[in-house]
């Protein structure tokens, strides 16, 4: 039986969307088997990042209707064939499914696939009811800002009052705003949500590109740190020991060492 995984993070905006492509591609392409479901009513967007929008025919809704069978809405990826996506409904809202509809799809998945990752709706509402309704784990995104933090804090209570472990990715880290004490650390953010860390990402403008190619940053030939760092993610997803990159090394210099004694 597959694992699965639900992608959250309480505010909107953070990455979460773009986490769970990379990882979804990551995983395939260390050979997993992995079906991503976009639980994103009315919202979706994982199809655009994985550079699936113009070959969706059936969403999750006519699977639960019978429209049509679940291989039938499931969309092959054509760079890795062990990567699929089932679609949510774009002219649907979140109440359209319940959380045993989704734990129906989700259960169906696991059978023949090793991972299954669900993209979670921002928000504390029905479709994040929906999401982790199915869900054995949780990665939980979210940037060094405070209202994103506090967000985050909220999903992490939620969610262990359902009893599902959760993980964290900081995202979006800029390493120089760090040393200039004009952003919170990862450790400052650590520290408030009180749950292991499973990654962090620097920002990285190579997301947007990226993003408006429907090319995820883990596939490009020229690895970019912010794709390095998603790959090293699921990789500790598979369970391997990877060591975090250390991104302040460049900006920790004798300067910005000086000007945080001086701070103190």
């Amino acid at each position: 039986m597959g694992r699965i995984i639900v992608v959250t993070s309480g505010k909107g905006g953070v990455g979460k969307t773009t986490c769970s492509a990379n990882l979804g591609m990551a995983l395939a392409r260390a050979e997993h088997s992995v079906a991503l479901i976009d639980a994103d009513f009315g919202l979706r967007n994982l199809d655009l990042l994985l550079g699936l929008e113009n070959r969706v025919v059936y969403t999750a809704l006519e699977v639960l209707a019978g429209q049509c069978r679940l291989e039938q809405a499931l969309v092959k990826d054509k760079r890795l064939k062990d990567l699929v996506l089932l679609p949510a409904a774009q002219n649907r809202n979140k109440d359209a499914v319940t959380p045993e509809q989704m734990k129906q799809l989700a259960y169906a998945l696991t059978k023949k696939y090793d991972f299954v990752l669900i993209d979670c709706p921002a928000g504390i509402e029905m479709g994040f009811q929906n999401a982790i309704a199915a869900a054995d784990e949780a990665i939980v995104v979210t940037t060094p800002e405070i209202s994103a933090v506090r967000d985050a804090d909220r999903v992490i209570g939620l969610l262990e009052a359902s009893r599902i472990p959760s993980k964290l990715i900081v995202n979006r880290i800029r390493p120089a705003m760090v040393q200039a004490n004009d952003m919170m650390s990862v450790a400052d953010v650590q520290e408030i949500l009180a749950i292991p860390l499973l990654g962090i990402v620097p920002d990285d403008e190579q997301v947007i590109v990226a993003t408006n190619r429907g090319e995820p940053l883990v596939l490009s030939e020229e690895i970019t740190l912010g794709g390095t760092a998603l790959r090293n993610i699921a990789q500790r997803i598979e369970g391997k020991e990877v060591e975090f990159l250390d991104l302040n090394a460049a900006y920790d210099t004798l300067f910005a060492r000086i000007k945080r004694m001086f701070r103190k």
